[in-house]
């Protein structure tokens, strides 16, 4: 008790590891995964307050108050609706023990420190996390160009210029269908097994 003490109080406690996709059964972000919707684990780290656990739909955080505590909150980040950006990473100096992978998922800022040696991975997921990024920089894009199209469209229909045989409430129904199908469908990803396949090598 006394060592683990004190290697958090010195800041040494919380350095994270790669997970090895054997193991992946092993860790509490295991019990989180929707797995009934497809949810898979790509790549996992994991220090001894903290686990992080990217899937092909999001990233999970096991949040641990301190390396001496069993307490954990679950936070759930999903790509759909959390942008990934500002990826980096920090190399380690000559005496460091760790390099530093460093990213928004949202509003939450992460800076993830990680053992050295586990460099050549921390590319791999540095990649993957960049790729997303730019995935979801291109698909609001596309949302926004759809709701511009939206805007486009209602300046040119005046309510009194429906066709014959249509209706303001025909018209509406199919208009909101094909803007829905744009927005939350087609340039909204959800789903980056690709992304992490084609990277992740581990």
């Amino acid at each position: 008790m006394f060592k683990r003490l004190a290697a958090e109080a010195l800041g040494i406690s919380d350095i994270g590891v790669i997970v090895a996709p054997a193991d992946y059964d092993k860790v509490d972000a295991d019990d989180y995964l929707f797995s009934e919707d497809g949810e898979q684990i790509f790549f996992l780290i994991k220090s001894k307050k903290d686990e992080y656990c990217f899937t092909n739909l999001a990233l999970i955080h096991v949040d641990g108050d301190s390396a001496v505590s069993s307490k954990r909150s679950i936070k759930r980040y999903e790509y759909a609706s959390s942008r990934i950006a500002n990826v980096s990473i920090e190399t380690a100096g000559t005496l460091d023990m760790d390099v530093e992978l460093k990213f928004n998922a949202g509003e939450t800022a992460f800076n993830i420190d990680i053992k050295k040696s586990h460099i050549e991975q921390i590319k791999d997921i540095y990649k993957a996390l960049y790729s997303i990024g730019k995935q979801q920089h291109r698909d609001a894009v596309g949302r926004d160009n759809a709701l511009r199209a939206l805007d486009a469209t209602a300046a040119m229909h005046k309510l009194n210029a429906v066709p014959a045989g249509g209706s303001v409430a025909s018209q509406f129904g199919d208009l909101l269908a094909a803007v829905n199908t744009a927005v939350l469908e087609t340039h909204t990803r959800r789903d980056f097994s690709d992304t992490f396949s084609k990277y992740i090598h581990s």
